[in-house]
């Protein structure tokens, strides 16, 4: 462990409360979920039989797939009310979970209703299922969105994912947009609560037609306006560690961007093979109104190909997203921990944030400390502390210890940072180094609601 500078920096003033935004958020979705089964509630006078329940549940769960698909898709749309509240890693933990459900309703619901209308015709299942597919109204299409949601729940499972490209996972979620609009005509066309009931179709409309306008607006309108307005383009390259570079840039008005330390954009670069996908990465350093800069380590194709960007080639960046901004900290005294290249949002983090401020930043080796010319003039500057742990310690450099000898224990933690349960910490790393540091820092003490963490895992 080093220990760059040890004297404090004096507190500075209490960070704004939380928002409620996310819990109101939460509530308009359940009470959406009220309004949807009150729907089969006004026109269900009683339930009969097992193909009366069958076919009953299927209608639920039928109404609750189809309000389930648009919010789910209204999560992913980018709203900066939600994404800079909630959080874009909390928004995605809310809509991978509403996703499981989805697929869940979808399935339940297809079953259930051949099943029921089976036994109210007194027909097989097979038969009954070729009758539904063949010739009750759009619904080829919606067996056609049926199968796209199953095979993008089927990749969307971790074990797909670990074996994907980010970009190639992140394109073929796409097929989610075409089976929402495949499906939605069948809700009308076939969907008792709906036919014959114009408030009811009216209502469906505006929801889908809602969703549908946020996401064409803020993903896809915005990010094309900004490009136009900003005009950014790589001002050049530097190598920070071994397989890290950063990518400084520069644009006009960058300012109106209203970017927060800690917050992250999705970067589309103009070069051959690079131009068809927008991978989210930090900034680096604090944004300024002619320049950005981000910090990145090749762990993928996407990541490895900006080592080779030239100067001049034009960027469109969609954003700032992400709620890892001071407005969460409640707390005077902040910890900041970083793993890797994790230390991008935190670099920036660790100069602007007001109070008392000590950084832990871990890597493998004492070279892959990224950026730590910047922190140690920042830790002198504001009189902060900075403890860098290393795996594999090079014995030619004295300050630096084994992580062996500082482990993510409660214990240990504690021993480094003294009135630790006291500190707010913001947490940015590799999956596996994230999740330790969480367990041990509940076990020292910090509350869940004092640990900040926003993964770009997908």
């Amino acid at each position: 462990m080093s220990t760059a500078i040890h004297t404090r920096h004096p507190v500075g003033r209490e960070a704004r409360p939380r928002s409620l935004v996310p819990l109101l958020t939460q509530c308009a979705i359940w009470v959406g979920a009220a309004g949807v089964l009150a729907l089969w509630w006004r026109d269900t006078t009683s339930v009969v039989g097992a193909a009366g329940w069958l076919t009953d549940a299927g209608r639920i769960t039928g109404l609750l797939a189809g309000y389930a698909c648009a919010v789910l898709v209204a999560l992913m749309s980018r709203v900066p009310l939600l994404d800079h509240t909630v959080g874009s890693d909390r928004l995605a933990r809310w809509h991978a979970t509403g996703g499981r459900c989805t697929v869940s309703l979808v399935l339940a619901h297809t079953l259930l209703i051949i099943w029921g209308y089976a036994l109210t015709s007194g027909t097989g299942v097979v038969d009954q299922t070729s009758t539904l597919v063949l010739h009750y109204p759009d619904m080829l299409k919606a067996t056609a969105a049926f199968l796209l949601l199953i095979a993008t729940g089927i990749l969307s499972a971790r074990a797909a994912r670990r074996r994907m490209r980010y970009e190639t996972w992140h394109h073929l979620h796409f097929a989610t947009y075409l089976a929402v609009f495949l499906a939605f005509s069948h809700q009308l066309s076939n969907g008792a609560d709906f036919v014959g009931h114009p408030a009811a179709q009216a209502a469906w409309y505006v929801l889908y037609l809602g969703v549908a306008a946020l996401i064409g607006w803020y993903r896809f309108v915005v990010p094309v306006r900004r490009a136009l307005r900003h005009r950014l383009r790589v001002a050049g390259l530097r190598s920070e560690a071994p397989g890290v570079v950063s990518v400084h840039l520069t644009g006009r008005h960058l300012d109106e961007l209203s970017a927060r330390p800690g917050q992250f954009f999705r970067w589309r670069f103009l070069a051959p093979g690079l131009w068809w996908a927008a991978n989210p990465y930090s900034l680096s350093a604090p944004p300024h109104p002619r320049e950005l800069r981000i910090t990145v380590k090749a762990a993928g194709g996407h990541s490895a190909a900006l080592a080779t960007l030239r100067p001049g080639t034009r960027v469109w960046a969609e954003g700032p997203y992400g709620a890892f901004t001071a407005a969460r900290r409640r707390s005077p005294k902040v910890l900041l921990m970083a793993g890797g290249v994790g230390i991008t949002p935190l670099r920036v983090l660790f100069e602007t944030l007001p109070g008392e401020v000590t950084l832990v930043y871990r890597a493998r080796r004492p070279e892959d400390l990224a950026l730590r010319g910047e922190l140690d003039a920042i830790a002198a500057t504001r009189g902060a502390v900075v403890h860098y742990v290393v795996d594999e310690p090079d014995t030619t450099w004295a300050p630096m210890t084994s992580s062996r000898a500082v482990p993510l224990t409660a214990r240990a933690l504690t021993r480094l940072v003294p009135d630790l349960a006291a500190h707010e910490v913001y947490l940015c790393g590799p999956p596996g180094m994230t999740d330790a540091a969480r367990r041990a820092l509940r076990a020292a003490g910090v509350p869940r609601r004092h640990i900040h963490h926003e993964s770009f895992a997908f």
